[in-house]
């Protein structure tokens, strides 16, 4: 009876550790992905079956995109790289303490997005490494790390900068002229915006996710609590989906890290369909980009 009590323990510790990467459907986890695992200053791509498929050393990594060429942009604390799949850095842009990079965003024209917090501006970068426009934004925080998050440029030429410190979200005309604030409980960590028109918003410790119309109504949201077992802690990168489904990077961090999955793709109507709950191979993921998957904003 001893010998069957511990082969039935050793069977269940096997079946919950492979629920951490099963849907609703008990279904093995079907998504590919990239992902910046901030805490573990590693990026990752990992496998439909939850296998490392591919990861590199990075310092505080928060933003990450795989480009149309196999190779991976991402942003570490002291800048931006693009990295073969062989790990051989092919495209560099430095800066130095105390200013740090969170955001980077590969352009239809080819040139690369660079959001530079202590100066607090935003770069446009050509394949030469050469500043092609500069676009400085505006702020109230002196230190680099309170001044803002993630940034995006719009197709329409403006850009989406979360100023997690001022708790706003801004987008700016191309010439840096502020034409909208979005105010936002927490941090503004991100913001997306939507084919419609609406605009998908993070809040860091706010511990929401809000989505709101052109008159900054809020036309959707989900609550700390309103995920049975995917409680809301810092909300981080997301991406919106073409099916309408919004993927969710919950950082586990400021107190909360192995309490909560630290990925979930959730429904409109709030019901959760597969999540990645693995911190012995992750630490706090700060950001992921479905690799198999069409989204229509990240």
């Amino acid at each position: 009876m001893r010998h069957l009590s511990i082969v039935a323990a050793i069977c269940l510790s096997i079946l919950l550790s492979s629920c951490t990467w099963q849907n609703q459907a008990d279904k093995p986890l079907s998504h590919r992905f990239l992902t910046t695992d901030y805490g573990g200053n590693m990026v990752y791509i990992v496998s439909a079956d939850g296998e490392i498929e591919w990861q590199y050393k990075a310092t505080k990594p928060q933003d990450a995109w795989m480009l149309k060429n196999g190779n991976v942009l991402l942003t570490h604390k002291l800048g931006v790289q693009e990295v073969t799949p062989d790990k051989k850095v092919v495209w560099e842009f430095k800066t130095e303490n105390p200013n740090e990079i969170h955001a980077c965003q590969p352009l239809k024209n080819g040139n690369y997005m660079v959001a530079l917090a202590g100066p607090c501006v935003i770069h446009e970068i050509d394949m030469d490494g050469k500043i092609v426009k500069t676009i400085k934004l505006k702020t109230k925080k002196r230190r680099a790390h309170g001044q803002m998050r993630i940034a995006r440029k719009l197709d329409n030429g403006n850009y989406l900068v979360g100023h997690s410190g001022e708790k706003v979200i801004r987008e700016y005309e191309p010439d840096g002229k502020i034409i909208r604030e979005i105010k936002v409980p927490g941090q503004g960590h991100a913001a997306y915006r939507l084919p419609n028109g609406n605009t998908l918003i993070s809040t860091g410790d706010g511990h929401q996710i809000i989505e709101v119309d052109e008159n900054d109504n809020v036309v959707w949201q989900i609550n700390e609590n309103d995920l049975q077992g995917n409680p809301l802690r810092y909300v981080a990168g997301m991406q919106r989906l073409a099916n309408g489904n919004t993927v969710v990077a919950n950082w586990g961090g400021h107190g909360h890290i192995g309490d909560q999955p630290q990925i979930f793709e959730v429904t409109r109507d709030k019901k959760v369909v597969w999540q990645v709950f693995d911190y012995d191979k992750f630490k706090t993921i700060s950001n992921m980009q479905l690799l198999d998957s069409k989204a229509i904003a990240e």
